[in-house]
């Protein structure tokens, strides 16, 4: 009989092992499960992909009438000040996305810039195209311009705007990389034309795509640009539009892009 009584006591922490190496195993799987699920929904829930393309922000689906300015600084400074009294007096915040010659050549303006409270943008180093750089080129064109700014204000800049609107999936994963977003926009002033003052302001407040979200590019160092400034503001507001900086117009997270470069919330 105590054999036996044993031999059943086996039997049962026998069972009994088997049991809890299959409720670890089952709990395993579900957390690993949990995981998978997890990290999907996050690259589903913030993705500049469509298809298999990546893809800049052109715009931003919203329902808040609201409209980003901003301007590229490459050049000149002469119209700066204008710009920065215009926008002061208007009552606008912008941004200006700004390359490494620019930023050496008139640092000054640019802590002007940041003190009047106007968003500092990345335009690269160089102004090359980026398409044609190398990952670790790509990377070394964002964070040269990102240092100098950081150094010379404190401020850590997030927006980048490759240059000439120059961009593939190794550019965009690139900004990525640097912990940048990446900018393009959906209203051209075709500033850089130079027709006149007259055609920035109608090719901006009359065109196709302006709408709420979205991103008006003119440039600093256009030869109209601070002279039709102050009247395509007034007429942008008089359509009803507000002004806010790149960083606020955008999703920081749960978003992702339709085929057009809008940046849409993700469905909660």
């Amino acid at each position: 009989m105590k054999k036996i009584h044993e031999l059943l006591k086996k039997i049962k922490d026998n069972r009994t092992k088997a049991a809890l190496i299959m409720s670890v195993s089952a709990a395993f799987m579900v957390l690993t499960l949990c995981i998978c699920i997890s990290g999907s929904k996050q690259e589903i829930e913030a993705s500049n992909m469509y298809g298999d393309r990546k893809l800049p922000i052109y715009c931003v689906e919203t329902e808040e009438k609201v409209v980003a300015l901003s301007f590229d600084a490459a050049w000149g400074n002469e119209d700066t000040d204008k710009i920065l009294e215009i926008l002061e007096r208007q009552d606008v915040k912008v941004t200006f996305f700004m390359t490494g010659g620019w930023v050496s050549s008139y640092p000054e303006d640019v802590k002007k810039i940041h003190d009047a409270g106007h968003e500092l943008g990345n335009h690269s180093e160089n102004h090359l195209n980026m398409s044609e750089l190398s990952m670790s080129e790509i990377e070394e064109e964002i964070m040269e311009v990102h240092n100098r700014v950081k150094d010379l204000t404190g401020y850590e800049m997030c927006v980048f705007r490759p240059p000439y609107g120059d961009y593939d999936n190794d550019v965009i994963t690139g900004v990525e990389n640097c912990n940048y977003y990446a900018i393009q926009w959906d209203v051209d002033s075709l500033d850089w034309k130079d027709y006149g003052v007259d055609s920035i302001i109608k090719t901006v407040t009359c065109h196709e795509n302006l709408g709420c979200g979205s991103i008006i590019l003119c440039h600093n160092g256009a030869k109209y640009t601070a002279d039709a400034l102050e009247e395509m503001i007034i007429a942008l507001k008089e359509q009803g539009y507000s002004f806010v900086k790149m960083s606020d117009l955008i999703y920081r997270e749960n978003y992702k892009m339709d085929v057009t470069g809008r940046q849409c919330p993700c469905e909660e």
